[in-house]
């Protein structure tokens, strides 16, 4: 597995950002999130912290109802 570059933290940094805020925004604490999502809280946390796939990311869009192109078309992701 190839080693990380700066610009792949950066957007794995602001992916956890991201899903933190989303999640916060629906009122719910991170187990209450994760219990009613069917994910353990280990693994919400996980993505929180460390950001996640885009293949989690669109799970985890599917489960708060917004699109991939709403995630990403947040302030956090425009320019660099």
């Amino acid at each position: 597995m190839r080693k990380l570059d700066k610009d792949d933290i950066d957007i794995k940094d602001k992916i956890a950002i991201r899903m933190k805020a989303l999640r916060e925004k629906t009122g719910k604490h991170m187990s209450a999130f994760a219990s009613e999502t069917d994910k353990d809280k280990q693994s919400q946390y996980r993505w929180e912290k460390k950001g996640a796939s885009i293949l989690t990311v669109n799970k985890f869009c599917k489960e708060i109802g917004i699109s991939v192109y709403d995630f990403f078309n947040a302030p956090i992701f425009k320019g660099k």
